[in-house]
């Protein structure tokens, strides 16, 4: 999901907001209801899977992994993240110098 831009790495943000949508969307299309994946999931209510539609909150990853699964999709195509958008707000951009700095601390 990396973007390499000229003497920099272009790292991905998630939106919440467009994921949210495309969670619903996908979840609609496969005919699944949120009740549905609430009792696959085990939780009481289904609070926390309108967070992730309403783009309030991102799933767990293994809630994720599991809601990819359940929705016959990828991780990947569950996530919308900028790498297709113009740069500008949320871009977050890292230079090549501080990458080093920061793998010469790990």
């Amino acid at each position: 999901m990396n973007i390499n831009v000229v003497g920099a790495v272009r790292i991905p943000v998630i939106d919440l907001i467009k994921t949210g949508k495309n969670i619903k969307r996908i979840r609609e299309a496969s005919g699944i209801s949120v009740r549905d994946i609430q009792n696959i999931l085990g939780f009481t209510n289904p609070q926390a899977i309108y967070k992730w539609q309403n783009g309030e909150c991102l799933p767990t990853i293994d809630n994720l992994v599991i809601l990819a699964a359940v929705l016959g999709v990828t991780v990947d195509e569950i996530l919308v993240t900028d790498d297709d958008e113009d740069p500008g707000d949320g871009e977050v951009i890292l230079k090549s110098s501080i990458i080093s700095v920061i793998n010469a601390q790990w």
